[in-house]
């Protein structure tokens, strides 16, 4: 099919910055450039009718790292980094509740808990505090409520540390919200459309989406996280699938917010009156480290254990339905936001916390272009 010229001399004219991807960095990416730089032009690529991969996929949590995970991060990448990376995810949250209402994307501040059955990680609580007292502005980010155990039925767990600044919120209605304010600053789209290659000239960079058909560009940014290493294939991207299950109405549940289990591997919150857990991929790390969007009888069935044991034991429960999404990991979860050529800039990698991460990273993007 051959295109019109009105079709070139508009949809596919020559941009100022084009972004691939239009999930949450995406999205975030193309708003703080066009709050910098007004006249710019900027057009986001987006292979499906919908966002997809983690954006859309997740389970809604609004965090910025549990007690075990900030202190595993600070063993393995070394305090300074990890602080710098809790304090994005933190700034980030401020950021989403600053730019929507509350009720406009069923924002709640109803408190981030996770579940221990050993004190080791008790033992590390104070200096944890403290490192973070910068950040987060309190003497006690993390502390013991063991009250909370019985209160949401959660017996067979030994300690329960609250983190009052964080919360859940609907990762369909934030991106939702998301679009229109990008419609709002004229960033334009072109939904359903893949890339095929991209060649960079000394000019401009093209974009090619097929074998007659290219978009031209000043910039390009790289913002498809775990699906980035068809073309950043020197970076070190791990695609890691998350699996969830969501579970029909429960009466009188008694879970309210969002809960951590083993370093952040298991996650769960209430979801209305219905309990949404995902997680348990390191149980099967090799499985997992997919693109594919499938889920698997091994996980399910160790979900819906987890289920029966730990968050509703003693309870009936119906399985509602369940669905995957794909993150993108690496040895350390620091993103990579980087320029990696003249005219092109990625911002990857986001470690399963693109809803905290991706505000601050668009800004880091807009000051790199």
């Amino acid at each position: 099919m051959n295109n019109s010229i009105w079709e070139l001399e508009t949809f596919y004219r020559k941009h100022d910055v084009i972004i691939i991807g239009a999930g949450f960095t995406g999205l975030w990416t193309a708003i703080s450039i066009k709050e910098k730089y007004p006249k710019k032009s900027v057009v986001i690529i987006e292979r499906n009718s919908i966002p997809l991969g983690a954006s859309t996929r997740n389970a809604g949590f609004a965090c910025f790292g549990s007690l075990t995970e900030v202190i595993a991060d600070s063993e393995k990448m070394g305090w300074e980094k990890t602080l710098d990376l809790v304090k994005m995810r933190f700034n980030g949250l401020r950021k989403i509740q600053s730019y929507f209402k509350s009720t406009e994307i069923d924002f709640e501040l109803n408190g981030g808990f996770e579940i221990l059955n050993d004190n080791e990680p008790l033992q590390k609580i104070d200096e944890v505090n403290e490192k973070l007292k910068s950040i987060t502005g309190s003497e006690k980010t993390y502390f013991l409520n063991q009250k909370k155990i019985k209160e949401s039925g959660l017996g067979k767990s030994e300690y329960l540390i609250e983190n009052t600044f964080e919360g859940s919120l609907h990762s369909g209605k934030l991106l939702q919200r998301l679009l229109e304010k990008c419609y709002q600053l004229q960033i334009e789209f072109l939904f359903g459309t893949e890339v095929k290659n991209i060649v960079e000239n000394t000019d401009d960079v093209e974009v090619q989406l097929s074998q007659s058909l290219s978009i031209k560009s000043n910039q390009i940014i790289h913002c498809t996280n775990a699906f980035a290493s068809k073309f950043l294939e020197k970076e070190e991207i791990i695609p890691s699938r998350g699996q969830i299950i969501l579970t029909e109405p429960i009466e009188n549940l008694k879970i309210k917010g969002t809960f951590h289990y083993d370093e952040g591997f298991y996650y769960f919150r209430n979801l209305g009156n219905r309990v949404l857990l995902g997680g348990g991929r390191n149980k099967d790390f090799e499985t997992e480290q997919t693109t594919d969007f499938e889920t698997t009888e091994f996980l399910q069935n160790h979900l819906e254990f987890f289920l029966k044991e730990v968050i509703l034991p003693n309870q009936d429960f119906k399985i509602f339905m369940c669905w995957s999404g794909i993150m993108a990991m690496g040895s350390e979860k620091t993103p990579i936001v980087k320029q990696i050529s003249e005219r092109q800039f990625c911002a990857v990698r986001l470690s399963g916390m693109g809803v905290a991460l991706a505000p601050k990273i668009g800004e880091m993007v807009a000051e790199m272009i």
